[in-house]
This record gives structure tokens, sequence and C-alpha cells, in this order.
């Protein structure tokens, strides 16, 4: 019956070791993932690389005009 315990506390200690690692990884997964869609929805093209303007009317009051011929020109800006 000493056996019998012992085996049974092993399955108990391994299989929650195992249920413990997959809803570990499965909440690692989500917030990984909801962390990447953030920054996504953040930045304004990623996916496409092309350089997309700040044309607000209180960003330009305070831009250069070489920035301004940058960003027009669809480069991006190397002066501030």
């Amino acid at each position: 019956m000493n056996r019998f315990r012992t085996a049974l506390t092993a399955a108990a200690v391994a299989g929650s070791m195992v249920i413990g690692g997959v809803v570990g990884a499965t909440l690692h997964g989500v917030s990984a993932l909801s962390a990447a869609a953030a920054t996504t929805a953040a930045s304004p093209s990623p996916s496409t690389g092309k350089f997309v303007p700040n044309e607000t009317a209180a960003h330009e009051a305070q831009e250069s005009a070489a920035r301004e011929a940058q960003e027009n020109a669809g480069q991006v800006p190397t002066v501030p």
C-alpha cells in the first residue's frame, strides 16, 4: 500500500506540473499577443514599411523646412 501511495503522489505532482505548464504557456501566449497587437496599433504603418508623416497642426508648427521637405518627398526625416 505504501508503494501505491508513493506512485499516486508522484502522479499527482507530475500531473499538476504539466497542467501548470500548459496554463502558464497559454497565459504567456495571450499576453504576448495582446502586447504585440497594442504595439502594432500604435505605429502608423508597420506592415508596409512606408513612412507616414504627422500632419497635425501642432506638429507642423514646430517642424523645420528641411524636415517638412523630407516628409513631403516620402522620406523618413533625418533632420529635427
